[in-house]
């Protein structure tokens, strides 16, 4: 695959992947609003649960937040012709890590280097 067209399908990928998280950030917007603890309506049990998966979806929506500041950035790498090079040190990030994290930003060496492996 030629540069440009692993280049196009790259961006491809990636905005797929951030219109799902956009989608899934509205559709779980309902589960992250706050918990109401009317106490005439909803038993103890019932309210703690509540809050469990209103702390749930939150945790959830700031894992997805992440990941669209990482494809955001990885847009911006395609954008400046830096995309699919190592941050660290600037060898070819191997196409199969790019396949399955497209937002990488390190060569496997490196980001095993970074987790102390």
């Amino acid at each position: 695959m030629s540069g440009r067209s692993h280049s196009t399908a790259a961006r491809k990928r990636i905005e797929e992947r951030l219109a799902e998280l956009r989608q899934l950030s509205n559709v779980s917007r309902a589960a992250r609003e706050t918990v109401t603890l009317d106490q005439t309506s909803v038993g103890r049990l019932s309210r703690m649960d509540a809050m469990q998966r209103k702390a749930m979806a939150d945790a959830e929506e700031a894992r997805r937040r992440a990941e669209i500041l990482r494809l955001e950035e990885a847009l911006k790498l395609l954008d400046e012709g830096e995309y699919g090079w190592c941050a660290a040190c600037g060898e070819a990030i191997a196409p199969a890590r790019l396949e399955a994290d497209p937002a990488a930003t390190l060569c496997i060496r490196c980001a095993e280097s970074a987790q102390g492996n």
